[in-house]
């Protein structure tokens, strides 16, 4: 193995030691991976030899970057990718003169690219944010910007000429470091190999270690399936085919997706999965109007595509204060859309819903929605992005027509989502469906963890998976309650008889402290929460009832003061790796907090920054030899350098508080997304202008 090989390998893992999801996140891990993600965007313009002041540098998978290129003027866009430093990441840096960025309704649409969301106005969030819907390669990016670095110390060829010759299929997937576990037992060894787990991060009492309670937002991964990672990027490229085959039955065996009915397709997330669906569902062979039902449930991704889609008209059901969708009123809307909203429709195309809810963990009963919905004629996709990793999933007994969903949140970040789908659905042509087939094929490191992962995930056995999150979800519900002033929403009884529908994901309020505010002071204790609208802004103002006047002035709020705060929630969430000591550190903090004891301490601040600053040096550490810019006169940093609080471009010394790295939890607006946080230069469909 190469020493650019052995250099790449070493800072990729580091990062995922530190492994979370970008922005929006307060724990430690949230803050260095978004460090590393945006110090990435500076690195790819430096390579780039491009001033951060005219360019803005977005992240995109292949076929998304040919889309978005193809909207700009000739001469504004630059590109380099991942392919052409031999590594098969699926990764395109698009550069994009800031004078040329294209205006009006971002598409593809979803999490990340709207700031703010009610039902019959948008506000965008501004670039880079607004052209990378959903969550990104967060760790293939991390691996790009770092052979990037290589690349100028070893040459260009450093990658080109590294494959493993004696590498083979069976090799990538079938190590197996437990042959013959199964179930528990299995379970148990798994937990030992979760990369990063204990290490230590400062806080108001000293060093501790950290508990990572941000898994519905991405989850981290396991040795085994980075060890396949890894030895996917290595695999000759004529065998390459072969793993991506043997994932892909995989995930029709495990999905129980017949292969003679149902087609695997590789995207970058759930969210290019799902505008798939409604790029190609677009392409009716006929003038009928078409009508799309889903519910106040869904994720941003899961509503904004078919709201933005011509020719469709959108159907929105509510659900109960726990979560759950009212069948009669399914019934209704699929018999007389008319009288729902749809006027002049006779027939529902789609019914689009969440397999589980992202803020009340509610999990929808589909095999009852399918049944409904194919007895009237109207298909059904099901957003999977939190169901995959934690129950089974039957499609062809659910009658499921799309079941779209991520790698990343079934432990194997890297940049990896699937779409099945019923086989003739999908109307594009053969050219564009090979477009798509070879744009999620090259990541095929992603596919392979995912293949791992799940095959691991499968062994386990969902019904251990699903009694242990149940047990540890009551646990966590009886703990919460004892928190003086904190509201659980969706179903807090750990005896109700709907907690069998209920996942570990737990949203709550604490009288008297702001969702950020309350992050922030969890995350000085050492424990990584989520806060905001979760990219489910619908159900986030219900659920904290926000007036419909208050919502409508909530559009001129955003636009005149764009620094003004706005309600959210707090959210943590459980997965595989947590214990019920991860419990009790959470509602101890809690109860402190609520107590009003230990304010935030400035030290603690500071070391935070500190240690944010170390993480992201472990893995981009400067080459031997290197020299930073010569100008170091006061107020002045290198180009493309970026320090913990602020990203520096050159130039006089300035924060930009929308690039505000360090601390993240102070963003635009506490109703914000999963994903991505805002950035300047939003855009509003609004009464000028409804979405």
């Amino acid at each position: 193995m190469s020493a650019a090989r052995q250099e790449l390998e070493r800072a990729v893992h580091a990062a995922l030691e530190t492994y979370s999801n970008v922005h929006r996140g307060s724990g430690h891990d949230s803050l260095v991976t978004t460090h590393l993600y945006e110090r990435a965007r500076a690195i790819a313009l430096e390579h780039l030899k491009l001033d951060p002041a005219d360019h803005v540098l977005v992240f995109a998978a292949p076929r998304r970057a040919e889309q978005l290129a193809r909207q700009l003027p000739p001469g504004a866009v630059r590109t380099t990718s991942s392919r052409d430093l031999g590594l098969p990441l699926g990764v395109r840096a698009v550069a994009v003169a800031r004078r040329a960025l294209p205006g009006g309704r971002p598409w593809p649409a979803g999490g990340g690219t709207a700031r703010l969301v009610a039902p019959d106005w948008v506000v965008w969030t501004g670039a880079p944010a607004r052209f990378e819907a959903g969550t990104p390669a967060i760790v293939n990016v991390v691996a790009f910007a770092k052979a990037l670095r290589l690349v100028a110390r070893h040459g260009a060829d450093a990658f080109a000429e590294d494959a493993d010759e004696s590498a083979t299929v069976e090799g990538v997937l079938g190590a197996d470091l437990w042959p013959g576990l199964s179930g528990r037992a299995l379970l148990a060894a798994l937990r030992g190999t979760l990369v990063g787990r204990g290490h230590a991060v400062p806080t108001v009492g000293g060093l501790r270690p950290y508990v990572n309670l941000d898994n519905a937002a991405s989850t981290p991964t396991f040795e085994p399936v980075w060890d396949a990672v890894r030895r996917a990027w290595r695999l000759p490229e004529p065998r390459r085919p072969e793993l991506v085959a043997r994932v892909r039955a995989l995930c029709a065996e495990v999905l129980n997706a017949p292969p003679a009915d149902y087609d695997v397709l590789f995207t970058s997330n759930t969210t290019e999965a799902i505008n798939l669906v409604a790029e190609g569902l677009a392409r009716r062979r006929d003038d009928r109007p078409a009508v799309v039902v889903n519910t106040l449930l869904e994720h941003n991704s899961n509503e904004l595509p078919w709201r933005l889609s011509p020719g469709f008209s959108l159907v929105r059901l509510a659900v109960d204060s726990d979560g759950f969708l009212d069948m009669d009123e399914l019934e209704a809307a699929l018999s007389a859309p008319a009288a729902h909203g749809a006027p002049g429709a006779t027939r529902v195309e789609l019914v689009a819903v969440s397999g589980a809810s992202n803020v009340l963990g509610t999990f929808n009963d589909l095999a009852a929605i399918g049944r409904t919905a194919h007895r009237h004629g109207a298909l059904l996709l099901v957003d999977a992005a939190q169901l995959v990793a934690h129950r089974a999933v039957d499609v062809a007994a659910t009658r499921i027509d799309f079941l779209a969903f991520s790698a990343h949140k079934a432990y194997a970040p890297f940049g990896c989502g699937v779409l099945i789908a019923r086989k003739g659905l999908l109307r594009f042509d053969a050219e564009e469906q090979e477009r798509i087939r070879v744009s999620g094929e090259e990541n095929v490191g992603g596919i392979a963890g995912l293949g791992m992962s799940l095959g691991l995930l499968h062994r386990i056995g969902f019904d251990v998976i699903r009694e242990e999150e149940e047990a540890l979800t009551r646990y966590a519900l009886r703990a919460l309650a004892r928190v003086p002033g904190l509201a659980v929403h969706g179903v807090a009884d750990p005896d109700s008889p709907r907690i069998d529908r209920r996942g570990g994901v737990l949203s709550f309020v604490l009288k008297g402290r702001f969702a950020d505010k309350l992050a922030g002071a969890l995350r000085d204790r050492g424990i990584g929460v989520r806060y905001g609208c979760h990219c489910a802004h619908l159900l986030v103002k219900r659920i904290l009832r926000v007036p419909r006047l208050l919502e409508q002035f909530q559009w001129l709020i955003v636009n005149l003061f764009p620094r003004l705060e706005l309600p959210g929630v707090a959210r943590a969430s459980l997965g595989l790796a947590s214990t019920e000591g991860d419990v009790d550190a959470l509602v101890e903090a809690l109860r402190e907090i609520a107590a009003g004891g230990r304010k935030g301490d400035p030290e603690v601040g500071r070391q935070i920054d500190e240690a944010v600053r170390s993480a992201s040096e472990r893995v981009y550490s400067r080459p031997t030899g290197w020299r930073p810019t010569s100008d170091r006169r006061p107020g002045r940093l290198p180009i493309g350098f970026v320090t913990p609080t602020t990203l520096w471009v050159g130039g006089p010394a300035r924060r930009s508080r929308d690039d505000d790295l360090a601390r993240p939890f102070r963003s635009r607006t506490r109703c914000g997304g999963e994903g991505k946080g805002g950035r300047a230069g939003a855009s509003v469909d609004g009464p000028a202008g409804r979405a």
